[in-house]
């Protein structure tokens, strides 16, 4: 642990850098942690910053790189969310180094949070009680996490799909798909799976209105759609605050 001094007062930083309490962050001890990365932070910077500290707030996930040039073309201009610009800004990396300044977690792709053990190392108990460590599928023993999240996510199918349902006292309607199938796409595009608030927001921007309701949702899928959906579309537990 060292520390960093700002304005005559300490604040720690962990092994990395990083701020040790995410709350001690102020532009100040921003701009003291980028000219320790050699940078000096200019109104361009910033708007990087700001977007990444507004999505951190608002998903209480940090935006991994995908995302982030997803919400900087939207917000700033296309021409700010390419590679070229961000590595400009941040030689360090737009997510690594970007994150740090701004100070919120470094993002991390589901896989990654997999292969750490950070996610299942805390789960002591089942949060879905009707699995168990494994269930019998056509034959075979199907693996599960505590969370009833699929062990090997490429062992789904449709048809495992409709009886993970079942166990969830779900019958899958053409709806429902609508929602496992989006939940599918966007693991596969970005590298996560999206909480619900994401979720939401991603669908009625391409799918509209109604089918990203929130009270629609939740009527399909009683249990959250992220944290329900997740387990019947054969992907990772959601990150964040998965159904709030």
């Amino acid at each position: 642990m060292s520390q960093l001094v700002v304005n005559g007062n300490p604040f720690n930083l962990t092994a990395n850098g990083r701020l040790a309490n995410l709350a001690d962050w102020s532009p100040d001890l921003a701009r003291a942690i980028a000219k320790d990365e050699g940078l000096t932070l200019t109104d361009a910077h910033w708007d990087i910053i700001t977007l990444m500290r507004d999505y951190y707030a608002t998903y209480n996930i940090p935006p991994i790189l995908k995302l982030l040039k997803r919400e900087i073309a939207k917000r700033v201009g296309p021409e700010r969310a390419t590679d070229e610009a961000l590595n400009t800004l941040f030689p360090g990396g737009a997510t690594y180094q970007g994150s740090k300044i701004a100070g919120i977690p470094v993002p991390m792709l589901d896989s990654e949070l997999e292969q750490s053990s950070q996610v299942r190392k805390t789960e002591t108990k089942s949060s879905a009680p009707h699995y168990r460590d494994s269930f019998e599928f056509e034959g075979r023993q199907i693996k599960v996490y505590p969370s009833g999240n699929l062990v090997n996510p490429e062992e789904w199918n449709e048809e495992l799909a409709e009886q993970l349902a079942e166990k969830e006292g779900i019958g899958l309607t053409d709806a429902h798909w609508v929602v496992l199938c989006y939940l599918r796409k966007f693991y596969f595009q970005y590298g996560i799976t999206p909480m619900v608030k994401i979720l939401m927001k991603h669908m009625r921007e391409e799918l509209g209105n109604e089918v990203s309701d929130r009270d629609a949702l939740y009527r399909l899928f009683p249990g959250g759609p992220s944290r329900q959906g997740s387990r019947i579309a054969g992907l990772p537990k959601p990150q964040g605050c998965i159904d709030d």
